[in-house]
């Protein structure tokens, strides 16, 4: 190419430093700022690895001086000189204390004014960066996200092969099976009627490689589903996909624990204890009325059923008399922020996700108020304040409910509470939550189905109560949780073929509907399944929580807006008429 004829890269711009004064350099790079003092002129250069300063001044040939002075932010440079001292040297560049002194200055490319600002941190509206992504990617907070996020693969890469995993590509064009999402469907131009669907996850493809013997099964792989988004949720995704033969739950666990342990050593330098925390899936519902609780804080929940059992407050008492519970949390000298009006919010919020209402106590110094005192004894109120060993400035809050509204409730409540509070310390606090029951109850269809995929295997033993009470029935499950947020689920799975029809039919499904779903896996388990398990590890999720980010969009290179959109692209985009009639298809907006 003409333009670089003669110059090639020594050294990326972040990488000048003092032991490099004397040497020449060739650089390569976006202008940041350009400072012209008139007989002085200092570029700010950058690229994916930092900013250095060039220099052109007295001893600078005219040519190479006049060509500086016609530069303008975000031109292309190729810039050729020797590095000196910096005279005003600036210590928040690692860069800073040097500078090269340009003699030769090519312009590769020039640059219309940006939309926004190139800088850090930048204030510009969201919608406006997606339209320009590419540019919004020059920033250097965020390259330096993609940039961990690409050494996050390879220590991932690295930390399985090192422990016998074998990288296998799973199909991205699969048939549509029922995984908990809606599919993105791609219709066949030659089997015309016909769909492909895209990938919820590979995990039937990666029990297939089980039963094909490859023993150790490693994927970063992309996953697709169409649901509504928010901030740790993209329609696709990347996970770090895994499977074990010949194993239980304890040595999943071991292997992804290694991982965490190796992953955040080696890219942000935290050193993460092992064995990580377990709790059963009924523990945390019980002490955090969540099943992916932040243990950052503590909040944890109260169980005042038998404090108030006959109490004569209505709420209360028809809750228990129902089969429900009575629970709360004390937020410690929380008095002062949690006013009455900033409880009112807390009530809306509680209505809004499914309670009929938020009962309460505060002890201030003008003694104890409450919603519900005047309903009940001084002896009730003086036991519910026992219970949650509560002092002045301290605020209970409580909900009567049927036992999974008022948990689920209460987890809500208890994160929001604490993040009014500002009590959720920055560190990382990872748990591992086992033991989830096998079957949950439908309300609205009054059957219970699975709580995850149908080849989840039960434990053995609770296989004997399989028929006769579901609810005891609880998977070899579990699930890695971070601050309050899942990064991970996996299980052992079935691979006893009269096991697995048992547990279709409890599911509802007939021998001709499994068949038709998932003929082909049952077929390959008839020909020697080796007992295996596995799981799959959100990758952007991962980082998110890693970097600390606020949405998953700031560690994706190129994703999506909330409504699912991309508007540096334009997609989703309506397809010529043409494209339709081969596909065999119209288009039906009624």
């Amino acid at each position: 190419m003409e333009l670089l004829k003669g110059l090639k890269r020594t050294n990326y711009c972040g990488e000048i430093r003092e032991n490099h004064i004397g040497s020449e350099v060739t650089v390569f790079g976006w202008v940041q700022r350009v400072r012209n003092l008139g007989g002085l002129i200092f570029i700010d250069l950058r690229d994916r690895t930092g900013i250095v300063q060039l220099s052109f001044g007295d001893e600078t040939d005219r040519e190479v001086f006049e060509k500086a002075a016609s530069v303008k932010s975000e031109y292309v440079l190729a810039a050729k000189g020797f590095v000196a001292e910096r005279a005003s040297k600036n210590p928040d560049l690692p860069t800073g204390a040097v500078e090269i002194k340009v003699n030769e200055l090519r312009i590769l490319a020039k640059s219309e004014t940006p939309p926004f600002e190139i800088v850090e941190n930048s204030n510009t509206s969201e919608a406006i960066r997606m339209k320009y992504r590419y540019l919004d990617l020059r920033r250097p907070d965020l390259q330096r996200n993609i940039l961990l996020r690409s050494k996050a693969a390879k220590v991932t890469r690295d930390y399985f092969y090192e422990n016998g995993f074998v990288e296998i590509e799973t199909p991205i064009l699969i048939r549509s099976t029922p995984e908990g999402a809606r599919d993105f469907l791609v219709p066949s131009r030659v089997h015309k009627g016909s769909f492909y669907a895209l990938p919820q996850s590979p995990q039937l493809y990666k029990q297939l490689s089980m039963v094909a013997g490859f023993d150790r099964y490693i994927q970063l792989a992309r996953a697709f589903r169409d649901e509504d988004l928010r901030a740790d949720r993209q329609p696709e995704f990347t996970q770090i996909d895994l499977e074990m033969s010949f194993v239980d739950v304890e040595d999943v666990l071991q292997i992804v624990e290694g991982y965490i342990a190796r992953v955040f050593k080696e890219v942000v330098d935290i050193d993460v204890p092992l064995p990580l925390p377990r709790l059963t899936y009924e523990e945390a519902m019980n002490r955090y009325g969540s099943d992916k609780p932040d243990t950052r804080f503590g909040l944890e929940l109260i169980d005042f059923s038998d404090a108030v059992k006959g109490c004569g407050f209505k709420v209360f008492d028809s809750a228990i008399e129902s089969g429900g519970i009575v629970r709360g949390f004390n937020a410690k000298s929380a008095a002062a922020v949690l006013t009455r009006k900033e409880i009112d919010k807390l009530t809306e919020t509680a209505k809004g996700i499914g309670a009929k209402g938020l009962a309460w106590i505060r002890l201030t110094d003008e003694g104890v108020s409450s919603s519900f005192g005047k309903f009940v004894s001084e002896d009730v109120m003086n036991e519910i304040l026992k219970k949650a060993e509560a002092e002045k400035g301290d605020v209970i809050l409580i909900v009567a409910d049927k036992k999974s509204t008022a948990l689920s409730v209460l987890g809500h409540l208890r994160n929001e509470t604490a993040r009014k509070l500002d009590i959720i310390p920055d560190r990382y606090n990872f748990l591992w939550i086992t033991e989830f029951p096998f079957f949950e109850y439908d309300e609205e269809s009054g059957q219970y189905v699975a709580m995850h995929h149908p080849f989840t295997s039960p434990m053995d033993e609770c296989l004997e109560y399989l028929e006769t009470d579901k609810s005891k029935v609880k998977a070899k499950a579990y699930d890695l949780v971070l601050n309050g947020i899942e990064l991970s689920s996996g299980s052992i799975r079935i691979t006893d073929p009269e096991l697995q029809s048992r547990i279709f039919s409890l599911l509802g499904l007939s021998k001709e509907e499994a068949q038709a779903k998932f003929g082909y896996l049952l077929d390959a388990f008839r020909y020697g399944a080796p007992p295996h398990g596995g799981m799959g590890i959100g990758f952007d999720r991962l980082l998110m929580q890693m970097l600390k980010a606020e949405s998953l969009r700031d560690v994706v290179a190129y994703p999506k807006l909330k409504d699912g959109t991309e508007p540096m692209t334009d997609c989703p985009a309506v397809v010529d008429e043409n494209q339709l009639k081969e596909l065999g298809l119209k288009i039906d907006l009624s």
